[in-house]
């Protein structure tokens, strides 16, 4: 059955109207054809409430008494037998009286939806769970009616049922939220002006938030790239100099002009750790800004405006506050500058701005963007070809005399390598070089620095040219190759993590690991918490590092919800490695969520196996226990009549009936008590080393005489068991077999020795077992073919196998050559030396014989 939707109307305090908005959204579907019942609405008084309660079919109350006083609670049972489309549920987070179905209203409903019916409810801002703390800090009054955050978030829709303070004082104050004697003192102290504007703003940012959910969730479904300015969000660059506090400050301005705007402040290192950047700077910087409401993030990237662009355009940013550029005048020869760079890169969804400072013109404060992606080793060795190669290729043409064109393409040669290995720099220098080198030794006049023919001149340019070319297009090649090679790796990593989700097979600690090793850290850690203003706590970890008590504290910290974070230390990470660790946190929620669901399931299901066997246990004591008993008392009852004169052969007649039926009794209660304590775990067994020719005759006491033949030899190893354990299973293996023996035909009992283990064997000529029964006859409660109800209770096997079990031996069944049914219980043989085979068994003198 499809589980139904949620519909919650939100109001910032009592009176806004969310009870009428719910009961005005009933008439409408009732006029559209929907079944919609009230299953609890409560009016107060309030007489346009009651009027729309006018024609709705309202579902029966259920009244209970405590102490004394009778209330009324939603009936569910009444609910669920109605079925209707949808239901109406006033108070959500409605504390239900003792003795009630459940204990708070919100588990009410989750079995409405269960059920496959659609909730219509309503809540107050200020009976979130999470926001108890801050409520009472604004009201002083402390709310005992709350309702978890999480119940509320997963609704379907939620609305938000608003009403200036002024207006929700004037209904007040008119009578039409609470009656005349409340009005002033509830205007005088909880619905004063100041009260209800901050419930109102707590209500409007927690609506806000939610929305934001749904938008950020929307664009990663549909990989929306593009800003949407829905809010604002602003971006700080930070270059870790004195200046950052002012853009700080600058941005908190910015936000507070605009309806929940967040500022997030970015510091971005470079990779190899060269910075200016001041550590006690930066600190300062982010305790600033989370005093501001704002928050602190550390990425790491080579090419810093990319590295920022990519961070904004991430969390969906709108605006990017940077500082006027420290560099002094001769630096712009470097490049542009990352302010100008950015800007120019922004395109039209991201605003920046450029804020002045006192250090201005006082020094670079940011490093050389780098974009090679090159290795240090390539980078060094062409760099040794760009100054060498050219210097020795000069040497050896003067010793030959190959022509101006030879030269050039020689020197082109060593150009070209000095590209291919290093990149673009070392190429233009060895292009510089080789054109001085060819100008001063091969072009006339010879020996100076000049040209006298205009052709020269021409094939220095082009020679120029071209290793500018070849070098431009290794770079590109290089950052080309790298961008495949990180976009191969995030598809593997994500194609990891699909079929994790769909397989389920990653344990959390597994998947911590997997985040460690992927991302070289020194720890991972997945941190939850209850509420906002409750401590951290560690779901799952992996690596060595100090405990974390705040996600803040990790050198890399991935929001996952409200109440969860990813937390990782060992090194600060670049930005482009945040998608792929976005998407590792996302699974590891998920991996902790499947964990509990499958203890819950877990516990759920020993819970349905503990039922189950109370039920078989109810249904064998009303049967298999009454029926000897009743020949007891029916025999009991005769023998003391005084209406009937027994002669001897009938008083031993009866009195044989009441053996039987004590013994048969007895029987029935000593394997129900054995198999309790299976259940139970309570069985341990005392081992000691003994001959099963001591044991198996002892538990063919009380078997019919001549049913039963006997094949133990005395030179069988001795094993290593319990005895009591032993004589009780094959007591109740023995007993099987020859309740469905025919008549006439003895069960065999035989035993041998095969390799390190014993096998004692019970052979009976019956029907016989199937294949695929053979194992469910082992299992508790079970009675094979038409056996009847009084044949006994169905535990034998069970208690044997799980004896069997106990004591480190297998118990299985076998088809009989000829027909019939083997039992084989294989038992480990004595190991030689004295004394108890097991080190730390109880050595106590216990009685472990069979109840």
């Amino acid at each position: 059955m499809a589980r139904g939707k949620l519909r919650i109307y939100l109001g910032a305090a009592p009176g806004v109207g969310k009870t009428y908005a719910m009961l005005a959204e009933a008439h409408r579907r009732l006029e559209r054809g929907t079944d919609c019942v009230v299953a609890y609405v409560e009016h107060h008084g309030r007489p346009r409430t009651e009027t729309l309660l006018h024609g709705l079919e309202q579902v029966p109350r259920r009244r209970l008494e405590h102490r004394g006083v009778f209330f009324e609670e939603m009936d569910v049972d009444a609910v669920l037998r109605r079925a209707p489309a949808v239901a109406l549920v006033d108070e959500l987070a409605h504390t239900n009286i003792p003795g009630a179905r459940n204990t708070k209203r919100w588990q009410d409903v989750e079995e409405l939806l269960a059920a496959g019916i659609d909730v219509v409810s309503t809540v107050n801002i200020q009976h979130l769970e999470s926001l108890g703390d801050v409520v009472e800090s604004i009201t002083g009054v402390r709310q005992r009616e709350t309702v978890p955050d999480e119940v509320v978030r997963r609704a379907d829709q939620i609305e938000l049922v608003d009403m200036s303070p002024q207006a929700l004082r004037r209904r007040m104050a008119h009578g039409n939220v609470y009656q005349p004697d409340k009005v002033d003192a509830a205007l005088s102290n909880y619905f004063r002006p100041g009260n209800l504007t901050a419930l109102r703003e707590l209500a409007l940012l927690w609506v806000a938030d939610r929305v934001d959910e749904h938008l950020t969730a929307y664009r990663s479904e549909h990989r929306v790239s593009r800003i949407w300015g829905s809010r604002e969000r602003i971006v700080v660059g930070l270059t870790g100099g004195p200046e950052g506090r002012t853009l700080i400050r600058r941005a908190a301005r910015l936000a507070e002009k605009g309806a929940g705007g967040e500022v997030l402040a970015v510091y971005i290192a470079r990779s190899d750790g060269l910075t200016a950047a001041s550590p006690k700077e930066l600190a300062l910087q982010r305790t600033l800004v989370e005093d501001l409401g704002g928050t602190f993030h550390h990425v790491v990237g080579d090419d810093i405006p990319a590295a920022l662009l990519a961070f904004a355009r991430g969390v969906n940013a709108t605006q990017i506050v940077l500082g006027s550029s420290r560099r002094k005048t001769w630096q712009y020869v470097f490049g542009p500058g990352v302010g100008v760079t950015v800007a120019r890169e922004s395109g039209p969804d991201l605003d920046v701005h450029i804020v002045t400072h006192e250090e201005v013109a006082k020094g670079r404060g940011l490093p050389v963007a780098r974009g090679s992606r090159l290795g240090r080793g390539r980078i060094v060795a062409g760099w040794a070809m760009a100054l060498a190669g050219p210097a020795l290729l000069a040497l050896l043409l003067n010793a030959v005399d190959l022509g101006l064109a030879n030269d050039m393409l020689l020197f082109l040669a060593v150009t070209v390598a000095a590209a291919l290995i290093g990149g673009l720099l070392p190429a233009l220098a060895s292009a510089a070089l080789g054109s001085l080198l060819l100008n001063f030794f091969y072009t006339p006049p010879l020996h100076r620095l000049t040209v006298s023919d205009p052709r020269n001149i021409v094939a220095i340019a082009i020679f120029f040219g071209v290793g500018m070319a070849v070098a431009s297009v290794v770079d590109l090649a290089a950052r080309r190759t790298h961008q495949a090679a990180r976009l191969r790796a995030e598809s593997e990593i994500l194609s990891f993590l699909a079929g994790n989700v769909l397989r389920g097979e990653t344990s959390l600690e597994a998947l911590l690991e997997r985040v460690r090793e992927t991302f070289a850290m020194e720890s991972a850690a997945l941190l939850e918490r209850a509420g906002d203003l409750e401590p951290w706590t560690c779901a799952g970890r992996a690596g060595i590092g100090p405990p974390l008590e705040r996600p803040e504290d990790a050198d890399v910290d991935m929001p996952v919800g409200d109440h969860m974070a990813l937390a990782l230390t060992g090194r600060v990470l670049p930005a482009e490695d945040r998608r792929v660790l976005a998407a590792f946190a996302a699974q590891a929620a998920v991996v902790l969520d499947r964990r509990r669901l499958k203890a819950e399931a877990d516990r759920a299901g020993a819970l349905a196996e503990g039922n189950r066997i109370r039920t078989a246990l109810l249904a064998a004591v009303s049967h298999d226990l009454r029926t000897p008993l009743a020949g007891i008392k029916a025999a009991v009852s005769s023998l003391r009549s005084d209406d009937v004169a027994w002669s001897e052969e009938d008083r031993a007649e009866l009195l044989e009936g009441i053996e039987e039926g004590a013994d048969r009794l007895d029987h029935l209660v000593g394997n129900l008590l054995d198999m309790s304590r299976l259940q139970t775990g309570t069985v341990t067994p005392l081992i000691r080393e003994i001959d099963v020719d001591e044991v198996v005759p002892m538990a063919l006491v009380g078997v019919p005489e001549d049913s039963v033949g006997l094949d133990v030899p005395e030179t069988l190893p001795m094993v290593a068991v319990d005895p009591g354990l032993l004589e009780r299973s094959v007591a109740n293996l023995v007993e099987n077999a020859v309740k469905y023996s025919p008549p006439g035909l003895r069960v065999t009992v035989s035993a041998s020795a095969l390799v390190d283990r014993v096998e004692v064997r019970v052979v009976d000529r019956g029907p016989g077992v199937p294949d695929d029964a053979k194992d469910r006859i082992f299992e508790p409660f079970q009675r094979y073919g038409d056996a009847p109800r009084g044949a006994g209770v169905g535990l034998g096997l069970a208690v044997a196998r799980g004896f069997a079990e106990a004591m480190d031996g297998t118990l299985t069944a076998e088809d009989t050559p000829g027909g019939g049914l083997t039992m084989v219980l294989s038992l480990r043989a004595a190991r030689p030396g004295p004394g108890p085979l097991r080190a730390g068994e109880d050595t106590a003198e216990q009685e472990r014989q069979p109840q």
